[in-house]
């Protein structure tokens, strides 16, 4: 049976400002009720879709005086909405929710993963602070959008031990991913919080959501999730999301009025639904990952697997043979780029996420030419396995050479 650290019966934030609940709540059960406290008072049990554009108000006075706070502060207009770029009802419950579930004060959602970390690196631009330290290996286009500069950051690329001597004046973010894509390396979130001092760090919890890690708890200001993935849960919602404190998330809320980047109502609806069953799906893929990472670690056709320490559905292997036929050659499996659906799909990362990443660099941050990225879904691991074992062809190599640079899994826990 695989079970998770005790971080599944940790309580999250207090916060009651939905006026109702303000007694700590397991984390499994603010997956199912955060965002939704104020459903029955209202005779609803699912929560609403607004998918209004623009609000009514007969106060313009009073109008103008909320746009002016928002424009000082950032803070959500109180009251009723006023127009859809300054926010959202259906889009706030998922907000509400996830900031419950990572511990933080606020949450702000955004159109996609790119979307969002775009909006931090503009708010710390703003503020004249425009270096960037960043540890490799991180999501190809977030490293794109860094190393290209497209939004006037610099950054400097270093390992975690190098945080401290990379900070310079203008450093105005520290940005990590664990465990990272695609190589699924850890890194120690405490001891990098510590290393930043006064400057704010990013990890981008994507991979290990907020069932296997609450980054906030170790030191992290920031806390940067691709919606797509497992937040939503079913391959059909595009979305980033920043769990951090208020006043970060005033700030975030004023450049996604002024950019644009607003994620749709129904795509709120969609992620608040995902988040319900977001402990029960992480837990279950989970533990067929890491049968199936046992199962690779011994097999012949394999070079490497890499494993996370603490759990999660992401499984990465480097293969003897063609990289390229195990992709062409898997039926079940579905072979797609992106990750954290209910079934399971899996990827070449040289060829499509970090493409866009210098070869070079790519090599360095360990991600080989043969390296495999599978996002481990719902289905049964005696069905998987059977796809995986026939994918990978047959065994031309004897079981001695397996175990040269292999990487075993870490236990499950």
């Amino acid at each position: 049976m695989f079970t998770l650290s005790s971080m599944d019966m940790d309580t999250t934030s207090t916060r009651a400002d939905d006026g109702v609940r303000t007694a700590p709540r397991a984390l499994a059960t603010e997956a199912v009720h955060a965002g939704r406290d104020d459903l029955a008072r209202q005779g609803l049990h699912a929560p609403p879709i607004d998918l209004s554009t623009t609000y009514p108000s007969y106060d313009s006075r009073g109008e103008a005086a909320r746009i002016d706070a928002f424009a000082t502060t950032g803070a959500e207009p109180d009251g009723p909405p006023v127009y859809g770029r300054l926010g959202n009802p259906t889009v706030a419950r998922f907000e509400t929710a996830l900031a419950r579930l990572e511990g933080t004060e606020a949450a702000v959602a955004f159109a996609s993963g790119m979307a969002a970390l775009s909006a931090v690196l503009l708010v710390r631009g703003s503020m004249g602070l425009r270096h960037v330290v960043a540890v490799r290996p991180l999501y190809g286009c977030s490293d794109h959008l860094l190393t290209a500069g497209l939004l006037g950051s610099e950054v400097t690329w270093t390992d975690p031990a190098g945080v401290a001597d990379a900070l310079r004046p203008d450093t105005g973010l520290v940005i990590v991913e664990s465990p990272a894509n695609p190589t699924l390396a850890e890194v120690d979130m405490r001891a990098v919080a510590h290393a930043c001092g006064s400057v704010p760090l990013l990890v981008d919890n994507t991979f290990a959501t907020p069932v296997l890690q609450r980054p906030a708890e170790h030191g992290a200001r920031l806390v940067l999730h691709s919606a797509t993935k497992y937040l939503g849960g079913h391959g059909d919602v595009l979305a980033g999301v920043v769990a951090c404190d208020e006043e970060f998330a005033g700030r975030l809320r004023q450049v996604r009025f002024a950019t644009g980047g607003v994620l749709h109502p129904l795509a709120g609806y969609l992620l608040l639904r995902g988040l319900s069953t977001l402990p029960v799906r992480v837990r279950a893929a989970s533990a067929t990952a890491a049968e199936l990472a046992h199962r690779l670690a011994a097999d012949p056709r394999v070079a490497r697997v890499h494993y996370p320490r603490i759990g999660g559905a992401m499984v990465a292997f480097e293969v003897y043979d063609d990289p390229h036929e195990v992709i062409a050659g898997v039926r079940l499996i579905t072979p797609a780029v992106s990750l954290g659906s209910v079934d399971t799909l899996i990827q070449h990362p040289a060829s499509i996420s970090h493409r866009i990443v210098d070869a070079d660099d790519r090599k360095r941050a360990g991600v080989s030419d043969r390296l495999l990225r599978m996002s481990v879904g719902l289905e049964d691991v005696e069905d998987l396995w059977s796809d995986l074992d026939q994918a990978l062809g047959r065994p031309d190599r004897g079981a001695g050479n397996c175990a040269t640079g292999r990487s075993e899994p870490a236990p499950a826990h």
